[in-house]
């Protein structure tokens, strides 16, 4: 398991779990139905060696001859952050075949997140959770404060900025997106003048703006990605801090005000502490998730009105054998306006799940339930192609438990 996940875990862990085990029986009519008409397959099983393990957080990218672009947190160089090592870049053929593009050794980034942002000549732009120049200490992972990356299409990865810990910012979050002038944008999960993070800027000669730094009662730990209007205004989610402590949906507009749109309140009727980031729709309505709370305490999918700030949880998970439970991952939407995601439990063999959700009728329908050897442990956010296919990634499961690559095929 990944720091970043561990840290979770050890802040917040979910005070009512057992009493929660005990009334799911009680309500199988909420449930998701199940659907097995799809055909899942693992494309590629990591090792933990040469080859990487545990996928993490931060998307897959298909390029235009069908090749899987990702990132895995772990493997690689074991060298650097023994026995672990600090992560690669690869390149997944249709085949199945896996090349590595890039091994991070340490100094230029640790615990990568290649994200889907590439420039018109083919250059890749990701951050890297640990690693850099940065002072910032080990504690549960690499040394360094993380960094912003390109990685040319030759494979040659340049590091445009290492965070310092304060007051830029430390430990960068997958989701980076950029401007049509090259500016790119994203989020520091600590850090800042408060060390509750950042959202930040590096602009194409690297050079890092602080756009906000969070101070608790707007937001703490902005543990996601953000999402970006046509007028430029950027959107995105803190883990934890709000009114209520259970974390924010905010809006940072282009002078570099922040506003809360959402803090999540009681974490029963609503949702608590959004991991993820967020989906903004062409109508411009803001959807995620929530690792827990809603109904039965296993997690929501939400939308958010951007102009109003009214929040609506669409959807609670229920936790048991034939639904999903503790939504990490960021959602994708289709051209109809349904949603697709993963969660990290529950399902027929408590390994997770991926799910669809009619935003209309908020039916949610489980597509497959991970078995383990097929992977678990679902944190990463699924791609979809033209064909309708999702691809993802498992950061753990598979025959060395370090994780796999898979396609589920309408």
């Amino acid at each position: 398991m990944t720091c970043k996940v561990q840290r979770f875990l050890g802040i917040r862990l979910r005070g009512t779990l057992q009493a929660t085990i005990c009334i799911v029986g009680l309500v199988p009519a909420f449930l998701g139905s199940a659907s097995h008409a799809q055909t899942f397959t693992v494309l590629h099983v990591f090792t933990g060696g040469s080859d990487g393990g545990q996928p993490y957080l931060g998307h897959l990218a298909l390029d235009k001859k069908g090749n899987l672009r990702g990132n895995a947190a772990g493997g690689g160089d074991t060298i650097c952050n023994p026995p672990y090592g600090c992560g690669v870049i690869f390149k997944l053929h249709p085949s199945g075949k896996e090349t590595v593009s890039y091994t991070f050794t340490g100094p230029d980034g640790a615990e990568p997140y290649l994200g889907t942002v590439v420039d018109a000549t083919g250059n890749t732009y990701g951050i890297t959770e640990y690693g850099g120049s940065g002072a910032c200490g080990g504690g549960m992972g690499p040394s360094g404060c993380g960094t912003v990356f390109k990685q040319e299409r030759n494979g040659k990865e340049t590091v445009l900025y290492s965070f310092a810990g304060s007051p830029d910012g430390s430990i960068p979050g997958p989701g980076l997106i950029r401007d049509a002038a090259g500016n790119l944008y994203g989020t520091t999960e600590l850090g800042g003048t408060s060390a509750d993070g950042t959202v930040f800027k590096v602009d194409p000669t690297g050079k890092e703006t602080v756009l906000h730094s969070f101070s608790g009662t707007d937001g703490k730990f902005p543990i996601a990605g953000l999402v970006r209007d046509r007028v430029g205004n950027l959107y995105g989610t803190t883990l934890m801090g709000g009114a209520f402590g259970n974390g924010t949906v905010f809006k940072v507009d282009t002078t570099g005000k922040e506003s809360v749109l959402h803090s999540f309140a009681d974490g029963t009727t609503d949702g608590q502490d959004p991991f993820a980031g967020l989906v903004l729709s062409a109508a411009g309505n803001l959807y995620g998730t929530t690792v827990f709370g809603g109904a039965f305490g296993y997690g929501t999918v939400f939308r958010v009105n951007r102009h109003t700030g009214a929040e609506k949880v669409l959807y609670s998970f229920a936790g048991a054998s034939t639904d999903g439970s503790d939504p990490y991952a960021e959602l994708v939407m289709d051209t109809a306006g349904n949603l697709y995601g993963t969660t990290w439990n529950g399902g027929a063999f408590s390994a997770g799940t991926i799910f669809k959700l009619n935003t209309t009728t908020h039916q949610e329908t489980v597509l497959h339930s991970f078995t383990g050897t097929d992977g678990k442990l679902i944190y990463g956010a699924l791609v979809r192609d033209a064909a309708g296919n999702l691809y993802g990634t498992a950061l753990a499961g598979g025959t060395f438990d370090y994780g796999t690559v898979f396609r589920l095929t309408p």
